[in-house]
């Protein structure tokens, strides 16, 4: 049976939960259309979606429709959840993004647009609530949506209806020429401008009347190609949740061979390879999910019994998923009261294993959690959460804003580590990255300096934890660390050592670098579209100016004006705009002057070393280090770059 992955994306309120009831409706996969207002949707199943009325976590049902299996994923449409909705990106074969007509697209459907391009998924558009348009969806505003999909999204959106014309065959030369010979286009090119994101099918209707409904089902069968899979097992992980008994459930993907219960699975963990057995295996039937002895590849399942996957995580033959793109801006103070810190922490860190954009750190030095989230409305879900699953009552501190350090020079770092009857020492390089790039670990160590065994524990001990800047604490990130150098005891060196050592060695990198001036805060920058009308756009960009955004030339968008380009989070407050990344800060001396950061005093992540001498470990300064080393720094001794990749750590 041909079959695919179809994932239902939107802006709040365009009407996607709607529509993929009113799909499974006319499938016969359920009996009666649910109502998101009413509260008895199929898909939106936990009862703060009920309540709020919105998608909150992604779910999946199945329908068969004229020969072929659609497995739906319908993803969150709030922004606050976008991270959740971007997850779900890694198990699609095929995209279906809703517009509602009398909303038109949105920002935020602009920033889904982004994420389908960039990972390359089939996209199809439905125009919800036609009916809603002051002539109901007539042809000329069929006609005036579609010139706005082409202008804001891409020249192939084409109306389904004419993707055998002129309009589909103009995004193809091999197209073009099969259509000026033969007048038309055949299936098979049909389904190949689908597949390649040439060619974007978009159809019209409304899902509330169930109106296109059965049009769109139609298209969407006659448009997925069939695929053939790998026979070696491979999966990926989009979602991670927890049942009603508590038992953890990791939603896969099966990209390759076939997935049976009680099988052992593997994967890789901080550099480390794991090995977990699966125990049950659950697959959607209708809007329900059923157990089942196995899963095929090019199949959605639910699984119990891993405990060490988190979404996004690669299973078998399965690489792991690219590094998310969103990421949240605002970091909240957890205001534990009466309850047990401990206990929240835990139960912050379970949702956390749920939601990786979640960050969730404990501050040794200020004795507090603090919380990682894109916006109001998630605070507002973890905090119910936290009660209905935990029965932890908390309140949160006003929401500030998640700044990141890097360095804008190369810097050496030495850490060692000699108390009695042990002995460690490493040297790591930290260089400035592109932007965005995150934290990337290799090493150019030579193996005849050092083990690659001894390679292997000081990279994984550098990836395990978030490393923090030296300015104001904050998270360390586009910066590139290489292990250049490092020694080790036959007799005296334990792995708890080389920790120690490789942590001592970021943070003092870090120190030197900034004796140098060369520490740079970096600040969360939203990219911004206002439309205004002509007689407001000075006003808007006189306000931008204030807010030390900056902007390109105005631009015209209907009977209005038009502005766009990028501003500081901290100027915005709680605006629901698009991450465009983080830039050295506009006010850095006020931060960190407010932050009253002493990296010293941090001790948790000190940057000085310990020595032995006549049998008894001694502290050296991070500026003494150097002086002390054992190991000296030699270029000719380096060797080719090498990403601390899976392939490092099997090999």
């Amino acid at each position: 049976m041909k079959q695919a992955v179809i994932g239902i994306l939107a802006h709040v309120d365009a009407g996607k939960t709607t529509l993929a009831e009113a799909m499974l409706y006319d499938a016969g996969s359920i009996r009666a259309l649910g109502r998101v207002d009413r509260g008895d949707s199929h898909l939106d199943t936990d009862a703060m979606e009920r309540d709020r009325g919105i998608t909150i976590f992604s779910s999946q049902a199945e329908l068969v429709h004229d020969g072929a299996r659609l497995m739906l994923v319908d993803a969150p449409g709030h922004v606050d959840f976008s991270a959740e909705a971007e997850r779900t990106l890694a198990a699609l074969d095929y995209a279906l993004l809703v517009v509602g007509a009398n909303d038109g697209v949105q920002g935020h459907t602009e920033t889904l647009w982004r994420l389908l391009a960039r990972r390359g998924v089939p996209t199809f558009v439905f125009v919800n609530k036609t009916d809603l348009l002051p002539e109901g969806g007539s042809p000329k505003e069929r006609a005036q949506v579609l010139r706005q999909l082409r202008a804001r999204l891409s020249d192939g959106c084409v109306e389904a209806a004419e993707l055998s014309g002129e309009a589909a065959a103009m995004t193809d030369e091999a197209a073009l020429d099969e259509y000026l010979e033969m007048g038309s286009l055949t299936a098979e090119t049909r389904r190949r401008l689908v597949a390649s994101r040439r060619a974007h099918p978009v159809f019209f209707g409304s899902a509330l009347k169930n109106d296109g409904v059965e049009e769109l089902l139609d298209g969407l069968v006659g448009s997925i190609e069939e695929r053939a899979w790998p026979a070696e097992f491979a999966a990926r992980v989009y979602r991670v949740s927890h049942g009603e008994r508590g038992e953890r459930i990791a939603w896969l993907k099966v990209t390759g061979g076939v997935l049976r219960a009680k099988q052992v699975v593997s994967g890789v963990r901080g550099g480390e390879p794991w090995e977990e057995k699966v125990d049950q295996v659950r697959v959607a039937t209708g809007a329900r999910l059923e157990p089942a002895s196995e899963v095929c590849a090019g199949r959605l399942c639910a699984v119990t019994g891993l405990s060490r996957v988190y979404p996004g995580d690669g299973l078998g033959a399965e690489p792991d998923a690219c590094r998310p793109t969103l990421a949240p801006v605002l970091t909240y103070r957890v205001l534990t009261g009466e309850q047990d810190v401990h206990a929240v922490l835990s139960a912050l860190r379970e949702l956390a294993g749920e939601d990786p954009m979640l960050g969730v750190t404990w501050s040794e030095r200020l004795q507090e959690i603090h919380l990682q989230l894109m916006g109001a409305v998630q605070l507002e879900v973890v905090r119910d959460l936290l009660l209905r699953r935990h029965g932890l009552a908390v309140d949160f501190g006003s929401a500030g804003i998640l700044y990141k350090e890097t360095v804008s020079a190369p810097s050496m770092g030495i850490g060692h580590f000699e108390p009695l009857r042990h002995y460690a020492e490493a040297h790591l390089l930290v260089e400035p990255g592109p932007r965005g790039s995150g934290v990337i670990f290799g090493t150019r160590c030579s193996e005849d300096e050092l083990d690659r065994n001894w390679q292997r524990l000081i990279l994984t001990n550098a990836m395990e934890r978030d490393h923090l800047g030296v300015l104001i604490g904050a998270p360390l990130t586009d910066v590139r660390i290489t292990l250049c150098a490092g020694r080790a005891h036959a007799k005296h060196t334990e792995g708890g050592d080389f920790r120690q050592a490789t942590y001592r060695a970021v943070r003092q990198a870090l120190m030197r670098a900034r004796s140098r001036g060369e520490c740079v805060l970096l600040e969360p920058w939203y990219a911004f579209e206002l439309e205004v009308p002509e007689s407001k756009l000075g006003r808007a960009m006189a306000d931008m100016t204030r807010m030390g955004g900056r902007f390109e030339a105005p631009g015209v968008a209907g009977t209005g004006a038009l502005l766009a380009g990028t501003v500081p989070a901290s100027e915005l407050g709680d605006y629901a705009l698009e991450l465009a990344g983080y830039e050295p800060c506009h006010d850095a001396e006020r931060v960190i002057e407010g932050a009253a950061y002493d990296p010293e005093a941090d001790l948790p992540n000190t940057p000085d070393s310990v020595f032995c001498s006549h049998g008894a470990g001694y502290t050296v300064k991070w500026n003494e280090v150097p002086e002390h080393a054992h190991v000296e720094d030699d270029p000719a001794l380096l060797r080719p770059w090498r990403p601390a990749d899976a392939a490092f750590f099997g090999a």
